[in-house]
């Protein structure tokens, strides 16, 4: 089965839209693991907008299920994360002023800097992905890097889904066969939801883990927390 891994960003924006705890992170991701989740991604940003450098130092040693650490390597960022020592890190180029990661990485342009940079991380046992587009030519460069894993860049997934559900799946579908040929495992992420997910999970070739954060949380406003973590774990059945 994939596993599911949920975001806790949105939730962490609505507690820092007023300056207090509420609602509390750290009962969040208890409750999302409580409720099935088999793992809590962050994905701390410079301006601490949402996730605070400080709630990975919270939440780290209470979680029973994978950490899994988002963000755009820079040294604090490295720093931060070797010193909390997560499951996994995940690697998403982007820009300091970004509002949601809008493109995986080009890692023919930048696999120097990321081979350095999985070196650090893989150095300190932390497993590690780095966030791609079902681009062949970037998938088939990536195990120059040193990575452990992939996650697919979903969006163009979800966008095209509605209109042709085999068009908007064939990408990551041979993009995934080439990865599993390479030895690389894979995960993916970004506007999945419960009308996409499903189909995605089935058709992509030892598909690990997905992230979702957005989607769940909107549901969550709706029906909860945690009929909604059941729904997802039941999408990926």
């Amino acid at each position: 089965m994939t596993k599911l891994s949920v975001n806790i960003n949105k939730i962490a924006l609505i507690r820092n839209a007023r300056g207090s705890n509420l609602p509390d992170i750290i009962k969040i991701a208890l409750d999302c693991e409580r409720f099935g989740a088999q793992g809590i991604t962050v994905h701390p940003r410079p301006d601490e907008r949402h996730i605070r450098y400080k709630d990975l130092t919270d939440l780290k040693p209470l979680l029973k299920t994978e950490f899994n650490i988002e963000g755009y390597p820079t040294e604090k960022f490295i720093e931060i994360v070797c010193s909390v020592n997560p499951a996994q890190v995940t690697l998403v180029p982007d820009a300091p002023d970004a509002i949601t990661s809008n493109a995986g990485w080009d890692i023919i342009k930048n696999k120097s800097f990321l081979k350095d940079v999985v070196k650090e991380f893989k150095s300190n046992g932390i497993r590690t992905s780095l966030f791609v587009d079902p681009d062949i030519k970037q998938v088939d460069a990536t195990p120059d890097t040193g990575t452990d894993r992939i996650e697919f860049y979903t969006e163009n997934y979800a966008k095209e889904f509605p209109g042709n559900k085999e068009t908007a799946l064939k990408p990551y579908y041979d993009a995934a066969k080439v990865a599993v040929s390479l030895g690389l495992g894979i995960n993916a992420g970004h506007d999945l939801n419960l009308d996409n997910l499903k189909y995605f999970a089935e058709n992509i070739p030892e598909l690990l883990e997905v992230s979702i954060g957005h989607a769940l949380v909107c549901d969550a406003l709706y029906i909860g927390l945690e009929n909604t973590i059941q729904l997802y774990l039941r999408q990926l059945k």
